[in-house]
């Protein structure tokens, strides 16, 4: 699909989209934790379908009602032996470790560009746990079999923070005692604390987080059985950056169902939106926003790199030179998003220099319209998307679908904000 945007002022309100990070997990929990689990506010992004496919294929059964999703497990007993997750990096590295729980010889695959990411994090583990694993030299597809016996390792988070809330979940449906998992050089901690707050709710055994460096199962500490689940999917921060990018850009807007007080890391947005001087206002259930004389900014995106896009998006259109830090987070990614950025939103007349782990974007007051690529990325269509709001003629971009990865209905929000924008199909030769 192609979408065109056109220089745009956007009015009104529109919701956030729904967490994946959160829906995600959830699916997770209500997986484990068995019982029946009602999920409100659920996501319909490709990642969430696929969650839902991976604890059906696991055992779960998953209805829908009311707007609302009921799934129902007595744990981990999977139905099919190959477990799919679409190209949802979250999905691989959580949901491997659980299904690890079943003694079964199980295939974990996936498609599109999670083919390519570096897995070799179950082949250096799983051996100490127990688990038989056979990979891709490093990559998926690759075969496991469990069950998983929870012991004191050691791991390397520097890659994500996903493999390690995997192992939590699969540690704590395993009721592990005394034992240890101990972490260097972790990332995204703001996800772990998600992570231990969703076991937290459905009455999980929740370890003692030391300092990010070890989470200790104590024998002492005890799950809470709890037959019924209710969990409501929380706004999202990451597709909100956008929305939020867009209003500073090109309008004056609310967006709602953005919690403050949400341990999500990209909630981070706020302090740089701050930082450069945008109109904001921040209420319990809503966020104004309104586009300003914008400055430059330097803010470390190492904790929370899905910011990177928007934040390209809202430096372009900033006075001065902005700093990012953390591109080095950027490189397994559906692209390498460093270098994809720097080459698209050159396009546009950005200036981006890549400096040891920095990002520079050289802002300018006028940003020009051409065709641009999402290289199947699904945020670099959307930073792309909000970069031609404000742009100098129209911006084409190729590739405009991959937002179905984490939220469909981005341009359907940005038109009902009063956006220009189009699409139409690519032509095939015949």
């Amino acid at each position: 699909m192609i979408v065109t945007v056109s220089r745009s002022s956007l009015k009104g309100s529109i919701d956030a989209p729904a967490s994946k990070s959160c829906m995600q997990r959830a699916c997770a929990a209500a997986l484990v934790a068995g019982g029946e689990t009602i999920i409100r506010n659920g996501g319909i992004s490709n990642d969430d379908e696929a969650a839902l496919d991976i604890i059906k294929k696991l055992g779960a059964t998953v209805e829908k009602f009311e707007g609302n999703l009921k799934i129902t497990s007595t744990g981990v007993f999977p139905k099919h032996s190959e477990i799919h997750c679409g190209e949802a990096g979250l999905s691989v590295r959580m949901f491997t470790s659980i299904a690890a729980l079943s003694p079964l010889t199980l295939t974990i695959t996936g498609s599109g560009s999670l083919l390519q990411r570096p897995m070799d994090f179950f082949d250096e583990v799983f051996p100490q746990l127990n688990v038989g694993i056979k990979s891709n030299h490093g990559k998926l597809p690759f075969q496991i079999k469990g069950p998983i016996i929870p012991q004191t390792i050691k791991i390397d988070g520097s890659l994500s923070s996903q493999f390690l809330t995997g192992l939590l979940f699969a540690y704590s449906a395993s009721n592990a005692n005394d034992v240890s998992i101990e972490v260097t050089h972790l990332k995204s901690k703001p996800y772990v604390d998600l992570t231990l707050n969703v076991l937290n709710q459905f009455g999980m055994k929740v370890p003692e987080n030391k300092n990010y460096e070890s989470f200790y199962f104590d024998a002492n500490n005890h799950s809470r059985p709890i037959k019924k689940h209710d969990y409501t999917v929380e706004g999202d921060w990451s597709g909100g950056a956008f929305l939020l990018v867009a209003g500073a850009i090109a309008g004056v807007i609310e967006v709602k169902g953005l919690d403050i007080q949400s341990t999500q890391a990209d909630k981070e947005i706020i302090k740089v939106l701050q930082q450069c001087g945008c109109a904001i206002k921040i209420e319990t259930d809503k966020i104004y926003i309104s586009q300003n004389n914008l400055v430059a900014f330097n803010f470390d995106a190492t904790e929370c790199p899905d910011l990177f896009p928007p934040l390209v998006s809202l430096a372009s259109y900033c006075n001065g030179n902005s700093i990012i830090k953390g591109i080095s987070r950027l490189t397994h990614k559906e692209s390498n998003r460093a270098l994809t950025l720097k080459e698209e939103f050159e396009k546009l007349g950005i200036k981006i220099e890549l400096k040891n782990d920095d990002m520079i974007v050289y802002g300018t007051s006028k940003v020009i319209g051409n065709t641009v690529d999402s290289r199947n990325d699904h945020r670099i269509a959307m930073a792309l998307a909000v970069a031609g709001l404000k742009s100098e003629g129209q911006v084409q971009i190729t590739n405009a679908e991959a937002i179905n990865k984490s939220y469909p209905n981005f341009y359907d929000h940005l038109k009902l904000l009063g956006a220009e924008l189009s699409s139409e199909p690519v032509k095939k030769n015949v």
